[in-house]
């Protein structure tokens, strides 16, 4: 199993002020002192999505990807029954590939609509098997049974295996990394989002996910927990045509993660070293 390099660091950290109050007690201040502001830094890389401080971490497409003009455009937190459908129709409008990040108990209960999404030529990949919001409070077996659980469900009912996580509103702890490495699977955030589950405004959400749109971004949405506009309109639905639009005038072309990253495991220390815009 291989630790990310700062996890090590942070444990190298534990054993020298442990070290330091047994060979020095007097000098327990300092010891607890680089403990907690280790801990300190190991939360903020937890609550930084877009961070590679504990582990590998997708925030954009490969350079052979953009090279290509494409773009990623990635949905969470579904399929919903009434929003997944129109997102597809929406998609299949402008010959546009997505990546869809499913829960899998939502999966399970719309089996139809997750095969769906695959037959259109989308992929679908691990958004957690119940989207907790304690994920990144989970210890080990907690991160194990909860992934797991989600890639066999979403294996069965969507008939291709996950090859990506996304944790549940990015957050994360030390010991996800390694689980994700034993299940076969590395995690995916994204180069800008709309917050379009919150933002009502569908402008709003277009300009951020605009913003230096460029080529290798990957952009996040979602079909699942959509905020709405005034009129009662998933905002996902008023933004995905403009998005569309505004990439194809650009050049760009919406691919799916599944045909623009390599296999989890390969080497991608290149692509993934430029990933920190």
């Amino acid at each position: 199993m291989t630790l990310p390099a700062y996890v090590k660091a942070s444990a190298a950290v534990h054993v020298a002020a442990g070290a330091t109050v047994l060979l020095s007690p007097p000098a327990w201040p300092w010891a607890l002192g680089a403990v907690a502001a280790n801990h300190l830094v190991l939360t903020g890389g937890g609550l930084w999505p877009r961070s590679r401080w504990l582990g590998r971490n997708w925030t954009r497409l490969p350079a052979a990807a953009a090279a290509r003009q494409e773009i990623a455009i990635t949905l969470d937190d579904g399929p919903d029954p009434e929003v997944t459908p129109a997102v597809l129709d929406l998609l299949d409008a402008q010959k546009a590939r997505a990546t869809f990040f499913v829960i899998a108990s939502a999966a399970a209960r719309h089996p139809a609509l997750c095969r769906e999404i695959v037959r259109r030529g989308h992929s679908v990949q691990n958004h957690s098997d119940r989207h907790a919001y304690t994920f990144s409070l989970l210890g080990p077996r907690g991160l194990a049974r909860e992934i797991g659980t989600a890639q066999s469900r979403i294996g069965e009912v969507a008939g291709v295996a996950p090859r990506w996580f996304r944790a549940p509103a990015g957050l994360r702890n030390p010991f996800l990394a390694p689980v994700l490495e034993r299940l076969g699977l590395e995690l995916v955030s994204w180069t800008r989002r709309g917050f379009d589950t919150v933002r009502r405004e569908p402008a709003g959400v277009l300009a951020r996910l605009c913003d230096r749109l460029a080529p290798g971004d990957i952009l996040l949405l979602h079909d699942g927990n959509a905020a709405r506009t005034a009129d009662g309109q998933p905002v996902v639905l008023a933004v995905l045509p403009a998005l569309l639009e505004q990439a194809r005038a650009a050049g760009l072309h919406p691919t799916t993660l599944a045909d623009a990253l390599p296999q989890p495991r390969e080497d991608a220390t290149g692509s993934l070293a430029a990933a920190t815009q």
